[in-house]
């Protein structure tokens, strides 16, 4: 058993569940409940996500609904070791018994076909968290890699609006730019990047300006540190991993910076990372590196809980 508790905000195993028959027992990718029982607690954010340019014949929405279902099953098989959790209490229950936090996000609000009438339902299923947008611009938002000087459309104030309503938060990984600073200016809670890193670090688009950081910070919200090795930049090691998270530590990010992996959704990891039994090695190289525990216990678990589950 690692002395350490992880909160992961973004991986795609359910979506490898839903559509290469993965069993979220023990899975080939990176995240499985096998793993995560290694851990003081593990408690995960699994995304839905499909691509709206290979949209189902039924449609997108209907795609939505087969994924819950898919995660609503995997729950129920593994009742024994994971549960959902949509609030603090859950989370704290589920810690309790040893059980994995299973908590659900919405990558691409094109699963939802952009319709604020359909937050109820995700509302109802669990979801916490929504990206805007995945890589193509939608009737929202335009994205990082397309369209990235449009930003939130009047439809897209109103689904922001409609969310955070429903007690669900937004998450501006894959939002353009222009979009991201919109939100920032509605007001509309804290800001979560699940999975994004340090453009000053590595200049890609996938990442945050420090201006977005600190508006991310300043609003409560939380930052989670991609692996993808063309987002971190650098040499591609573990160290990469560290210079950005320094880098937002030394932009007062404490309270805010923790891990959003980008499990079974990306190709390429950090030399030495091969899913989250790894990380491990994160936890001890910050041991060498004199990291005080408390803050150790912030990045690794209780910055994400107490943004995505303490807030209305």
């Amino acid at each position: 058993m690692l002395p350490i508790a992880y909160f992961d905000a973004h991986c795609d195993t359910l979506s490898c569940c839903a559509h290469l028959g993965w069993d979220l027992g023990e899975t080939p990718g990176h995240a499985d409940l096998a793993r995560g029982g290694a851990f003081a607690h593990y408690a995960q954010v699994f995304a839905i996500f499909h691509d709206a340019a290979k949209a189902p014949p039924d449609g997108m929405y209907a795609e939505f609904l087969r994924q819950a279902a898919v995660f609503d099953a995997q729950m129920e098989a593994h009742g024994d070791r994971a549960a959902q959790c949509r609030n603090e209490t859950d989370l704290r229950r589920a810690r309790e018994a040893g059980k994995c936090a299973a908590l659900l996000s919405v990558e691409g609000a094109d699963l939802l076909d952009c319709d604020p009438e359909k937050i109820e339902e995700a509302a109802r299923r669990g979801v916490k968290l929504i990206n805007l947008t995945w890589n193509r611009a939608n009737a929202l938002s335009g994205s990082n890699a397309e369209e990235p000087a449009r930003g939130l459309s009047p439809l897209g104030k109103d689904f922001v609006g409609r969310a955070r309503a429903a007690g669900i938060l937004i998450d501006v990984s894959h939002l353009s730019d222009a979009g991201f600073w919109d939100l920032a200016e509605l007001d509309a809670g804290p800001i979560v990047a699940s999975h994004s890193d340090s453009r000053a670090l590595c200049a890609h688009r996938r990442n945050l300006t420090d201006a977005m950081f600190d508006a991310v910070r300043r609003s409560g919200g939380f930052v989670g540190l991609n692996f993808y090795t063309p987002f971190l930049g650098l040499d591609g090691s573990i160290d990469a991993v560290f210079a950005h998270l320094e880098h937002f530590l030394e932009r007062g990010g404490e309270k805010t910076v923790g891990f959003g992996g980008d499990w079974d959704g990306c190709d390429s990891l950090p030399r030495g990372i091969g899913g989250i039994q790894d990380m491990e090695k994160i936890y001890e190289r910050m041991l060498q590196r004199n990291y005080p525990e408390a803050l150790i216990g912030d990045i690794f678990y209780n910055n994400l809980g107490r943004t995505i589950l303490c807030h209305k």
